[in-house]
């Protein structure tokens, strides 16, 4: 079977323009219960699943790793304020591509320095401020994927098998070359937070264990 690449690929690029992140002002000012929580971000983030009816956006069990981990503040009586629910959305977006360590070392100085705090710049503040390059971001994102298409779409020449036979092939390479840049950026986020580590360790004078050193401490322990 053909595959409509370019009618399903103009479909996505309309869906990108309905692309919206859970603005500061739509987030309740007064502290919520955790299955208040599970349900704020259920509502506002389900379309952004794969599949919107089955998959789960956030579990109490998630919220409790991530406290955990050091990822998330602790509660305070049991409810979480606006800013857990604003550190709870950086963590959805990276978890996707990112190892808890490796959110831990974007969010645990973000924590640290601006959450709960009575002076100086609010986490309310980064957090639009960060979101706010969202809508520009989408258009670089439109532009560089239908020049990736158009690239694709060029190669594998009539000559060189059946119309049908073209066409996954040109699929084919268009997600090499979408996956490809995925694999470019994932990769450049994790040379990024070991640099910084690595700087943060040479200032505190504390080194970060490595996953085998770990591991190693669990057997022992």
């Amino acid at each position: 079977m053909t595959i409509h690449m370019e009618d399903l690929l103009n479909s996505i690029m309309e869906s990108f323009d309905r692309i919206d992140y859970i603005k500061a002002a739509d987030i309740p000012n007064i502290d919520l219960y955790m299955d208040q929580v599970t349900t704020l971000m259920e509502s506002r983030l389900k379309n952004t699943t794969r599949y919107p009816g089955e998959d789960k956006i956030l579990t109490k069990t998630m919220i409790n790793n991530y406290t955990k981990n050091n990822l998330l503040p602790p509660p305070q009586k049991k409810k979480y304020s606006k800013e857990h629910v604003m550190i709870l959305i950086f963590i959805y977006y990276y978890k996707g591509f990112m190892s808890i360590s490796d959110i831990q070392t974007v969010l645990q100085p973000l924590t640290e320095r601006y959450f709960n705090k009575a002076d100086g710049l609010a986490l309310e503040e980064i957090y639009e401020e960060v979101f706010s390059l969202e809508k520009e971001q989408v258009e670089s994102l439109k532009k560089d994927v239908m020049e990736k298409f158009a690239r694709a779409e060029k190669t594998f020449s009539e000559e060189e098998g059946a119309q049908e036979e073209q066409s996954f092939l040109r699929f084919f390479a268009f997600i090499c070359m979408l996956s490809f840049d995925v694999y470019v950026k994932k990769l450049l986020i994790e040379k990024l937070l070991d640099a910084y580590t690595q700087t943060e360790a040479g200032r505190t004078g504390k080194g970060k264990k490595s996953s085998s050193q770990k591991e190693q401490e669990r057997q022992d322990g």
